[in-house]
């Protein structure tokens, strides 16, 4: 049997090279459907574009555009879903030639919507959108209004656009009425899945704490819950098993004063019936009056042939305030203290924290042992900001020898008007 539809090809290759296209445009067309009940889509494909090119050459408008749609149908066997709206727009250009005005409606709205189709499974669902407006303007606007395949359409878009699984339904219940052939109903149902599971897909936003200083790391959750998926693979109208959800791409959406440090490595693979839980690291840096993380926007695959995009509904709003300043304090002699000889104390304060210290109060107690002899023990400042520093020098006259200590009190506020007070002492020793 294989011999004879090989012949048979042959004959049908010499005939259109004699240019006996009608001939050859019939055995081109048998030989298609040959291919197809053998399972040799690709040879099947081949033979159907043919077949249409063959009728092109005789004006035989409406079997050329007939013959690829049957070549967008074998490539829809083979999965191969952009080939076959390659194959539907084509046909979309020879619709015009066609001489009856109801023709020319019904095979702008179908390869119109077929194209649609293509389209959304490999997630250009505007691209498909925006051709099948582009053929509205050549459709009678009453046909355009009451056509199946127009509602098929405009009920996927509400359904993806809004999550709204109802008008699933409707397409469910209205399946029969699009007189789709045997690979494009595989193909609408294969588009159904792919909007059930963006309807039915889970997901949530959290974060691991409930106030986070600037210079504190954010740890984002997004957990995934693929359990709804099994409801798809046992569903007997869609004749369909989703073994794995892939996730390709990962884009977060967050305010200017964040940056992302980590994210899960790509791509990541989910089976049905889990609940996943995937990590971001967020970078806070300055503070701004509303900021945001999220949401997320996931593109999806299913088991590697259908494309989705799932936007996370959260948007999150972390409660970031400045870090709590700190300074640190230190003492240095600028001469050797020598008994009833004066020498200079330098006290330096630095601020090598993030966050600005304000109303700054410092006192110094010196012991008894060791006389001031000029200088102020007490300073007030108005704010020492991060990475500034303040000195003072404080000349001195030990009167005894001993091992002594100096203590300094310091009171100060942080941006948010907490009082911070803190008390450090050094010891310091006058010798002989």
């Amino acid at each position: 049997m294989v011999k004879d539809i090989e012949k048979l090809l042959n004959r049908a290759n010499k005939l259109y090279n004699a240019m006996q296209y009608k001939k050859a445009a019939k055995i081109f067309s048998s030989l298609g459907n040959s291919y197809v009940n053998i399972g040799k889509f690709g040879t099947a494909k081949d033979c159907f574009f043919n077949a249409a090119k063959s009728y092109l050459e005789i004006e035989k408008f409406f079997q050329s555009i007939d013959s690829l749609r049957n070549a967008g149908g074998t490539s829809l066997f083979n999965n191969n879903f952009i080939e076959a709206f390659d194959f539907y727009k084509t046909a979309l250009d020879y619709i015009p030639n066609l001489k009856n005005s109801s023709d020319r409606y019904y095979n702008f709205l179908l390869f119109s919507c077929l194209s649609y189709l293509c389209l959304l499974i490999k997630g250009r669902q505007k691209e498909g959108l925006n051709l099948v407006k582009k053929f509205k303007n050549y459709v009678d606007d009453t046909y355009f209004k009451e056509n199946n395949l127009v509602r098929l359409v405009k009920n996927l878009t509400i359904a993806i656009n809004d999550n709204k699984i109802k008008y699933l339904e409707k397409i469910e219940h209205d399946f029969q009425k699009f007189n789709f052939r045997e690979p494009e109903k595989i193909l609408a149902k294969k588009v159904l899945v792919l909007a059930k599971t963006h309807n039915l897909l889970k997901t949530n936003l959290s974060l691991d704490k409930e106030v986070y200083t600037t210079n504190e790391l954010i740890t984002l959750t997004l957990e995934i819950n693929t359990k709804p998926l099994l409801d798809i693979s046992d569903y007997v109208f869609y004749n369909y098993q989703i073994n794995e959800l892939i996730i390709t791409k990962i884009g977060i959406n967050i305010s200017d004063n964040f940056t992302t440090q980590e994210k899960p490595v790509l791509p990541i693979i989910l089976k049905p019936k889990q609940i996943h839980k995937l990590l971001f690291k967020i970078k806070p840096h300055f503070q701004i009056e509303k900021p945001f993380i999220g949401p997320i926007l996931l593109t999806c695959e299913l088991d590697g042939e259908l494309i989705f995009y799932h936007t996370t509904p959260q948007q999150l709003t972390p409660n970031l305030i400045s870090p709590p300043p700190s300074l640190d304090i230190s003492i240095k002699n600028l001469r050797p203290p020598l008994i009833d000889k004066t020498f200079p104390l330098e006290i330096l304060i630095e601020n090598k924290s993030e966050g600005e210290a304000l109303d700054l109060n410092v006192e110094v107690t010196f012991p008894d042992e060791m006389k001031v002899m000029r200088g102020t023990l007490k300073k007030q400042i108005y704010s020492i900001k991060p990475n500034e520093d303040m000195k003072w020098e404080i000349n001195l006259k030990p009167l005894e020898a001993g091992d002594y200590t100096i203590k300094i009190d310091t009171t100060f506020k942080d941006p948010d008007s907490n009082q911070i007070a803190e008390t450090k002492e050094f010891p310091f020793s006058i010798k002989l």
